[in-house]
Formats: structure tokens, sequence, C-alpha cells
């Protein structure tokens, strides 16, 4: 024993990494390190007050002691590389996205997301954990991406850069590993059933004690590489979740296969049998097999979420003089494009013409726009708050990066999700229950006969796993995300499903969202001898609003050409203004334009009146052309919910609302953007869950406010990243299927859960007799999780063919 201590005094375990330290010398407060890489990352957190890392996970950290030199990463001090490594920049600060390998605990993601007490030049730091990955913002003045790089490798988080197909390179990565798992296991269970055959077919002459024997030690040596190496990640996740003091899935699979080993072993060993070894490894291999078939499952999920299903918006690209509406996705390299006020800028270009007012809230949360001369580059994600402008595209469209700005935390609604709750509290004291039908199943046959109390034991064990009941919510919800988004109906997350199956109210925008811009018949009355040149003058001005009403006017003079213009502005709700060739023009509401010796047979309520250098010249009367079936819409949601319409618009169309409503008890006119979000306000404080179908332009405020916020899309790139789904326009009378449908894929979910009990209630109740053969058992138990993902995946399509037709 005192040989044994002496021994262990003189092996030192590096206090970061976990890794044996060769070198006793390197150490500081009576903590050793592997090498002095470690030791500096140890000094530079207890400088920063950051010592918390170690306590929660033991030797957290990555060993040091094979990073690179000064010059590793000199090549990030390349303008162009950093310019291809980096997701945004507004000259001020920068924003990238790392792939972190050594990523694997709940303290690295703590030491990760609290950067900026190490360095403050970095603005803030978050993780997606489940992708390792890392996006953070840093201060451009004040650091370097490559001094970025290299803090991160000094605190043994060494980013992996593929410049050329990186998210290739990294999925390649992330497969190998569970490939060769998966192959070790598959190959282990098919040698040692050949092993088991002639005991198998050994039925009326035993087959004899040597070969038995020989077989049997065989198995059992084809079997550890299994155990130490294709199983260690759930044994990992075990240990993990106990250090964290939570149960997780992985708890009773590790004990299942723990069991299943042990008892196999033991038989060989001290029995003289072949054991079990074939049933363990069969185990093993088909756990694998499933969670291969899981990512799988969700990579289609999420390829088909960013870019299949891509947000419907379309931007105007221009070819010599000519311009033409194409979906965003048909932007190539090269291409010019025009973006109108209040548009997102879809993908990195260059600005060629136009005054650029670039507001990058999406981004940084920084509200201020920024100014962009001629030649600048301008990143997407940016919004143009000024006139219309002329850019080249240098990188093609990124529809994962509008997909990231689309989900920035700061338009993120936080949702609870009952039924991913009710999983996790089931998920939680479904081991105790597995673990107490094990003992006391055990403990009943003990007396009865040994053999029969181990096999109920650890048939139980292998038999009840709820990893159904974890897979049938995302499973259900991702189905039918996908679902929506065939429908051209795109959500943010399977949480808006959920959300969507819960509203009570819904409320309604009128111009853009149940009317037909494109279609609104457009009637212009002279009051001041207009002629050709103020034509030009009105469609160079409306040429750089994305307002419906503006939409008409510039396809109504659509044998005008048109100027450039300077100075433009747009008040929400009002209307719009500019100066054109010298000249100033106003167009809009009366109360806009200040309107008040007209003649008083002009019904100013339905006017949109021309100003001209302080003259008014005449004014456009649009008779509204309402969406297709709308009145059966309002009817349907009608039975179910409450429905209210608020309009910024005059009371002109009371009477044609009134007749589709039904009612004009719930119609509000000349609301203000402030007056929408406010009244939503009021009904949620009735408790009421509100659903907000908008057009995105004046309708943010609601949008976000809403318990659920959609945005209708015609032919506009005007993106806001307040609503939570977008439904393209002309699936608008889709509407009221849509929301049925997340309501039964709410019911799917609950359906799979029974499916689920009732299974393992069965699966136990042959268990606990210790009859059931462990190889079955290990069949059965991967096979339950397939089942649901089948049955989730086949009724939400059957369900979809039948509702959304």
């Amino acid at each position: 024993m005192k040989l044994s201590n002496e021994i262990a005094e003189k092996i030192q375990i590096c206090y970061h990494c976990g890794e044996k330290c060769e070198n006793s010398n390197v150490s500081i407060n009576e903590k050793y390190f592997c090498c002095s890489g470690c030791k500096l990352v140890y000094e530079l957190l207890d400088e920063n007050d950051m010592c918390m890392y170690y306590n929660l996970d033991e030797k957290p950290g990555a060993s040091q002691k094979e990073k690179g030199g000064a010059f590793k990463y000199s090549y990030l001090d390349d303008e162009t590389i950093v310019n291809h490594v980096i997701d945004f920049t507004d000259g001020k600060q920068s924003s990238v996205t790392f792939f972190i390998p050594e990523m694997h605990c709940s303290s690295c993601v703590w030491l990760l997301e609290n950067l900026y007490r190490i360095n403050t030049s970095i603005v803030s730091s978050k993780v997606n954990f489940l992708r390792k990955e890392l996006s953070l913002t840093y201060v451009e003045e004040e650091i370097t991406l490559r001094q970025v790089v290299e803090l991160l490798s000094s605190i043994g988080y060494e980013p992996q850069i593929q410049l050329d197909s990186i998210d290739k390179k990294v999925k390649d990565e992330s497969y190998k590993d569970l490939y060769i798992k998966l192959g070790v296991a598959g190959f282990a269970f098919a040698n040692i059933m050949l092993f088991s055959l002639p005991d198998y077919l050994a039925i009326q002459d035993p087959l004899q004690l040597e070969f038995v024997q020989f077989f049997g030690y065989l198995s059992f040596l084809l079997a550890l590489p299994v155990l130490f190496y294709s199983s260690i990640d759930y044994f990992k996740s075990a240990l993990n979740s106990f250090k964290q003091k939570m149960v997780n899935m992985d708890v009773p699979i590790s004990m299942g296969i723990l069991a299943l080993f042990s008892r196999s072993t033991y038989e060989i060993i001290f029995l003289n049998t072949s054991g079990y070894m074939d049933s363990f490894t069969g185990l093993v291999f088909l756990l694998l097999l499933g969670k291969l078939f899981q990512k799988k499952t969700y990579e289609s999920l999420s390829f088909d979420r960013d870019y299949k299903s891509f947000f419907p918006i379309s931007v105007i690209r221009k070819k010599l003089e000519t311009e033409e509406v194409i979906p965003i996705y048909n932007l190539n390299v090269g291409d010019r494009f025009l973006i109108k006020n209040n548009e997102l800028i879809p993908a990195d270009s260059v600005l060629i013409k136009g005054d650029a007012l670039i507001d990058y809230s999406f981004v940084t949360g920084e509200s201020q726009p920024v100014e962009k001369i001629c030649g600048d580059m301008i990143y997407a994600g940016g919004k143009q708050a000024g006139g219309a402008i002329e850019l080249d595209a240098v990188k093609e469209v990124s529809q994962s990066y509008l997909t990231q700005l689309w989900n920035n935390d700061t338009f993120t609604k936080k949702i609870e999700s009952r039924m991913t709750t009710l999983s996790n509290r089931v998920s939680k004291y479904f081991t105790f229950i597995v673990l107490s039908i094990a003992f006391i199943s055990a403990f009943y046959w003990i007396s009865e006969s040994w053999a029969l109390a181990v096999n109920a034991f650890t048939a139980v064990l292998i038999i009840a796993c709820p990893c159904a009941l974890a897979l049938s919510t995302p499973f259900t919800l991702g189905n039918t995300l996908r679902i929506f988004g065939r429908a051209k109906f795109y959500l943010k997350n399977i949480s808006v499903i959920e959300a969507l199956s819960k509203i009570e109210t819904i409320v309604f925008d009128k111009t853009g969202t149940i009317t037909q811009s494109q279609s609104a018949g457009v009637e212009y009355f002279d009051l001041n001898s207009t002629n050709e040149n103020d034509n030009v003058l009105i469609k160079s001005l409306v040429r750089h609003s994305t307002h419906p009403l503006s939409k008409s006017i510039y396809n109504h003079l659509s044998d005008v050409s048109f100027e450039p213009i300077f100075e433009f502005k747009e008040e929400k709700g009002l209307g719009v203004s500019a100066t054109i060739s010298g000249r100033t023009i106003k167009i809009g509401s009366n109360k806009f334009i200040s309107a008040i010796n007209l003649n008083k047979n002009i019904n100013q309520n339905t006017a949109t009146f021309i100003q001209i250098d302080n003259q008014i010249k005449g004014y456009f009367v649009f008779k509204n052309k309402y969406r297709k079936g709308l009145k059966n819409i309002i009817t349907t949601l009608k039975s179910k919910f409450d429905i209210f319409l608020l309009t910024g618009d005059n009371e002109g169309e009371r009477e044609n609302l009134k007749s589709i409503f039904e009612s004009d008890n719930n119609l509000y006119f000349n609301q203000t953007p402030y007056a929408k979000l406010d009244f939503i306000k009021n009904i949620q404080d009735g408790g009421n869950n509100v659903l907000m179908v908008g057009d995105g332009l004046n309708d943010a405020g609601a949008l976000k406010q809403s318990f659920v916020g959609i945005s209708i899309a015609e032919d506009s790139n005007v993106f806001s990243p307040a609503c939570d789904g977008i439904l393209e326009s002309g699936n608008f009378d889709l509407l009221p299927k849509l929301i049925q449908f997340s309501k039964s894929s709410m019911r799917i979910i609950v359906v799979s859960f029974i499916i689920s009990f009732l299974y393992n209630i069965a699966g136990l109740a042959f268990a606990i007799q210790g009859t059931l053969s462990p190889l079955i058992a290990a069949i059965l138990m991967p096979l339950s999780s397939i089942s649901v993902v089948v049955f989730t995946t086949g009724a939400t399509r059957l369900l979809a063919r039948l509702q959304l037709q």
C-alpha cells in the first residue's frame, strides 16, 4: 500500500486537461500541469477571476502540448482571407462563426460565452453546442481576427478554419467517428454471431466444452473494442449527466449495455458458456444505427429548412436597361440588383449607384444607419433606409445566414413548450422507474433461480428506453415544418407550430395583407394640368418605395421613364417625399401633404395626393382587390377565433369590409403602428394568445408583440425578423388549414407518447418474467424509437394530404 501511494504521488494529473504530468516542476498553487501551455491558460483564467470554469466539470480543458508557433495564424493577416472567413463587418465591429472541435461540456460553453471577461474587445459570444459552433462579435480597432483565433487557441479551443467547403469538411469529420464506431460494432456483431452458430445449431448433440470455451473467449475479445470504443459516448454522456446532478436518457442505455456485457463475461469465464456477446454487440450496433438514422433525418430536416425552403423574398435584377423580379436564390455573383427603401440586402455586395444608408440593426443591434459611398462593401443583412440603390453581388446568397438573422435573440420570443417540458419531465423520472422495476423483478425471481433473476434484471434495463419519448416531439414538429415549407409557409422554428396551435384571437392588417397590391385598380384624377414630366417625377419617387400603393402607382405608369432622386424620405403610414431634378415632390395622404383647400367633392378618405413644388397636381384612387376566398377564410376563422381588423387606411372601405367580416364592431381604421401594438397588448392583458397577420412593413412592432406573428409576402424582399413566419401571398387561402394542421401535429405527439408508453409496458411485461431473450430485447430497444419516427412522419404526411388539399 505504501509503495502504491508513492507511485501515485509521483504520477501527477494535469489540473487543466487531465493528462499525465511528465514534469512535476510545472505547477502553481499546488496545482500541477502537463505543460506550460496548460499552466498559462490556468493563470489567464485565474487573473480574470474565471476559475469557476474548473468547478463546472473535472479536468475540462484541452491539452496545450502540441500547439503551433507564433506564425501558425499569420495567414489571417491577409485581408482577402479575413473577408472570406468573417460573416459581417460594418467597419467597427465584425461577426464570425467558428467550428470548435474541442467543445465537449458545460464548462466549455460557460468559458466560451464569457470571453468578454478575458478580452473586453470581444463584444459578445454565443455557443451552439450541438453544432459545436461559436459565434462572436469583436471590435476591429481593438483586436484583429488573428488575435481572436490566437486567444481561442491559447485557452484550448482552437477553431477549425477551412477556407474551402467549410461546412462539408466539418460534416465529414462529424460522421467519420460515428461510421468507424458503427463499423467496429458491426464487424464484432457479425463474427460473434458466426462463433455462436455451432452452439445454437447443436440441438441434439451439445458442442464440446473446449469449443464452447474457445468461441466464448474469442467473442469476449471481439466485444472489448465495442465496449471501450463503440459504446464509449453513451458512458461519457451518462457520467456527465451525473456530474451535473441530472439523469439523461443515456443513463438507462449505459446500464443496459453494462448489464448485458457483465452477465455475458460472467457466464463465459465462470460458467463455461458462450454468453450473450452476440446480443451485446448487436445492441450497440443497433443503437449506433439508430443514432445515424436520427442524425441523417435531422440533417434532412435542416437541409430542407435552410436551403430548399428558402424565404419567399425576391430581388429586382437589372440587365442593361430592363428590370426583372427574381427569387433571391437565382441571384448570382456578378449580378446587378436593385434595393429599395426598407428592403433587406440578401448577399454581400458592392455599392454601384445611389446614396446608401444601411441599417445593420438585424446584425449588430445598433439602430444608427451607416452611410456608404460607391465602391463600398455592403454585407448581407443590412437594410436600406434611404432611396433605391444598385449593387453588384460579390457572394452568393447565404440562406443559412438569413436564418441566423431571422433567429436573432433580439427578435426571438420565449415560448415555453408544453410538449418539450412534458418529454423532459417524463425522461427524468423514467430512469428511476425502470431501475425500480428491474430490482423488484430481480428480487422476486432470485429465490427461484439466480439466472432467472439476472435475466429479468438485464432484460428490463435493455428493453426500457425513453428515446422514443424524446424523439416524438422534434420529429413530428420537424416534419410539420417541412410540410409547411412545401406549402410556402416558412416558420422560424418548431416552437412556433406549438404556439400557433394555442392562438385564440387573430388580428389582420389590411393593405398588402388581405388586399392584392399588384392587382389593385388605379385611377388618376388631374387637378392642375399634370404633364409627362410630372409623371416622370411620380414614377421616380414611387420606384424607391416598397409600400403596396407605391407599387400600384409604379405599375400604373409602366410606360413612363424615371430619373435619379435625392433626399428620399418615407414616413410610415403617411407618404414619401424626395427631390428630383431640383423639384420637390410628395405623395401621400391628405394629412401628409396638408391638402386643406381642395374641392369638397373629393373624397379625401380614399385619395392619395400628388404635390409637386407645393402645388397639388392631382390624386390617385385605388379600388382594392381582396385576396381570393377572403370571405370564406374569415367565415371559417370566426367560428373558432375572435377576429379583428387593424389598418392605417381611412374608412373608405368600411362598407366593403363590413360585408366580408359580417360586422363592423371589430374593424379599426386610421391605426398607427404604435396603436396596433397597444391594441394587441390590451388583448394579451386579458389572457388571450394573439396571432397577428401583417405585411411586415408598418406592422413590425405588432408582429413582435403578438404571441405569433405572420408576415404575408408578395414579390418584395421586405424582410421582417420580428415575425415568426412568412406566408407567400398566393397561399393566403390556406391560412385556416395551416392553423388547423398545427393543432393536428400536437395531437400526433400525444398519440406517439401513448404508443411509446404502451410499447414499454408490453415489453416490460415480458422482461420481468425473465424469459425474454437478451437478443430480442436488444432488437426491440432501438426498434421502438424507429417505430415512433415512422409513425410521426407517416401520420403528419397523411394528415397533410387530407387537410392541406
